[in-house]
């Protein structure tokens, strides 16, 4: 099942890994750097079936960090079309996850601290939020979005999504959770709006589907569009719930969604997450898919072959994105194969040598 092909659209993936989007912290301007063709392309060669590009911001003041990955420029594409050629040329399917920090934004790289950079250190003011709500006591009080921003934000989705498509990508993310713009909207924790993008369910969901709505029409119908969310806020007494994401599931899968990417939590600093035990957020891709009928894909504490087949058959997940593993083993999938006693395309330039 982990190798079985599986087509979303018109775009086959050879088999079920995801090489989930992993901030590497190492442009300048935005722009895509050797370290990222060599860190995804790596991945790529290592036989993944999918290969998405880190957290991109779709403006400048959305980036998480200086140094984060940018699409907000059609300077930008150019590189970018280097990388998605070779990703292609190794049998992935070359994707992009489209982000914005919000209040998360303007921070130090995390080797470096991770601290809210302000101007004199290279971060900038303000930064953005649903609602005028900082992360913790040591972040910057954010800039409440008008709704004139809001109308902005959901072209700058757009123009990204327009840029993607013409840098060669083939698969499209958009970044929903973890605590950045987005997933602030759709938690009540973090949304205290009394306009439509805020109050009850409907209101604070908006945002989401008509950024979504936005970029299905700008990127083409054949090409598969994913959206990752944070399932749980795992806040005790509140926050955003699994019964939510399958009703926002629901309504973006009617919006030309054809994936769900299940991850939680991000919306809080110190929230006590079992982040070391094996797969401990394949249970809520499980929900969404059983619930809504959507194609998911399960991540978190996935590190073995035999797990993430057992995951597939049991019909958890549809496919199984891996991080910190692939950091550990690039060629992680042509090991996978091997455990798993699967045949897998490999390199030529390795073929004699890896049997």
């Amino acid at each position: 099942m982990l190798f079985t092909p599986l087509k979303v659209r018109d775009v086959v993936f050879r088999n079920r890994i995801v090489v989930s989007p992993m901030c590497q912290y190492s442009s300048e301007g935005g722009f895509l750097t050797d370290w990222h063709m060599v860190h995804l392309g790596t991945r790529a060669v290592g036989g993944a079936g999918a290969v998405i590009a880190e957290a991109t911001a779709v403006e400048e003041r959305g980036r998480i960090s200086p140094n984060d990955l940018g699409i907000w420029s059609d300077e930008h594409v150019v590189a970018l079309e280097r990388m998605t050629a070779f990703i292609d040329s190794q049998g992935a399917v070359p994707g992009i996850q489209l982000s914005h920090a919000g209040r998360k934004a303007s921070t130090a790289r995390p080797w470096d601290g991770g601290v809210p950079l302000d101007e004199r250190h290279g971060g900038w003011r303000p930064v953005m939020a649903p609602s005028s709500i900082a992360f913790d006591k040591s972040y910057p009080l954010p800039k409440e979005l008008t709704l004139q921003d809001i109308d902005d934000l959901i072209e700058a989705f757009a123009d990204a999504a327009e840029r993607a498509r013409q840098a060669g990508f083939r698969l499209l993310e958009l970044h929903a959770a973890q605590g950045y713009l987005l997933h602030e909207f759709l938690s009540s924790v973090t949304n205290r709006r009394t306009d439509r993008y805020g109050g009850d369910f409907e209101n604070r969901i908006r945002i989401v589907l008509e950024v979504t709505e936005a970029i299905r029409i700008r990127w083409p119908q054949r090409l598969p569009l994913f959206v990752r969310i944070s399932t749980v806020d795992w806040i005790e007494n509140g926050g955003w719930s699994i019964e939510e994401s399958e009703e926002l599931a629901r309504q973006l899968k009617s919006r030309g969604v054809d994936l769900i990417v299940c991850s939680s939590g991000g919306l809080l600093p110190n929230l006590r997450i079992p982040t070391m035990r094996a797969g401990y957020q394949v249970s809520f891709a499980e929900y969404v898919r059983h619930h809504s009928g959507i194609l998911t894909c399960a991540i978190g504490g996935i590190t073995s072959a035999e797990q993430a087949e057992t995951i597939l058959e049991s019909g958890q997940a549809d496919m199984v994105a891996i991080g910190r593993e692939l950091l550990n083993d690039p060629y992680w999938p042509i090991h996978a194969a091997g455990a798993l006693r699967e045949k897998i395309d490999l390199p030529v330039q390795y073929a004699r040598e890896i049997d």
